[in-house]
C-alpha cells in the first residue's frame, strides 16, 4: 500500500467542497489503484487528506492525467500557498485500518528511535488496545524519510477519545511507547470528516 498525506491552510472552503464533489463524481471511479481516503479539517483551518493507493505507480498514473491536472489547478486555488505532501511507501494498519465509522480522527507525526522496534511494539499492543481502548476503532501508519511516520488513529468520537486518553496517563505501556519516540510529536485533530 502507498499512503499520500496532503495538508494545507484553507482559503476558500466553498471552492474546496465543490472540487471534492467534482472529484467524487467525475474521477473517483476511474482512479487507478485508489483504495480510499480520509479527509478532515482542524480547528485552525487546516485541511488534511490521507489517500491510500495500491502502489506509487497507481498514484502517479492518476496524477498525470490531463483532466486530473485541470481539476487540481482549481482545487489547489482553494488554499493559501502551497500544499504539503508526505509520501509513505511503507504502511502499517492497526485493527481494521481506517474506518468510515469514525467520528474523530487524530493525526500524529513523529520520528522513531528504532522503526523496527516501534512497529513490532505496535503490533504487540494491538490486542491490548482492542480491549482497553474501545474508543479506538482503527489506525494507519505511514513511514517516510529518516525514521519519520504519520499515524492516523480512528476513534468512535472525540469525547470517547479524550476519556480513553485519561485512562492511559498512568499506563506503563504508554510510557514505554513514548520512550521509542525521538523528539516531540505534532498532532492534528480532524473534524468534519469525509470518507471516500
Amino acid at each position: 500500500m502507498f499512503l499520500q498525506v496532503m495538508q494545507g491552510k484553507v482559503r476558500n472552503r466553498d471552492l474546496l467542497d465543490r472540487q471534492m464533489d467534482v472529484w467524487r463524481t467525475d474521477f473517483r471511479q476511474d482512479a487507478k489503484g485508489f483504495l480510499g481516503a480520509t479527509s478532515g479539517f482542524t480547528d485552525d483551518g487546516e485541511f488534511v487528506t490521507l489517500a491510500r493507493f495500491e502502489s506509487v505507480d497507481a498514484a502517479q498514473t492518476n496524477s498525470q492525467k490531463p483532466e486530473q491536472n485541470a481539476w487540481w489547478e482549481t482545487f489547489a486555488s482553494a488554499f493559501d500557498g502551497e500544499l504539503a505532501f508526505t509520501d509513505c511507501t511503507e504502511v502499517d494498519t492497526m485493527m481494521s485500518g481506517g474506518s468510515n465509522d469514525a467520528g474523530f480522527v487524530q493525526i500524529m507525526r513523529g520520528r522513531a528511535v528504532d522503526p523496527a522496534k516501534l512497529r513490532a511494539s505496535a503490533q504487540a499492543m494491538e490486542a491490548e488496545l482492542s480491549s482497553d481502548r474501545p474508543d479506538i476503532i482503527g489506525g494507519v501508519v505511514g513511514w517516510h524519510g529518516d525514521r519519520e511516520f504519520v499515524q492516523a488513529i480512528y476513534f468512535i468520537s472525540e469525547d470517547a477519545a479524550r476519556a480513553g486518553e485519561k485512562t492511559m496517563q498512568d499506563d506503563s505501556s504508554a510510557a514505554e511507547w513514548e520512550a521509542m519516540i525521538d523528539g516531540p510529536m505534532a498532532f492534528a485533530d480532524l473534524h468534519d470528516l469525509r470518507f471516500d
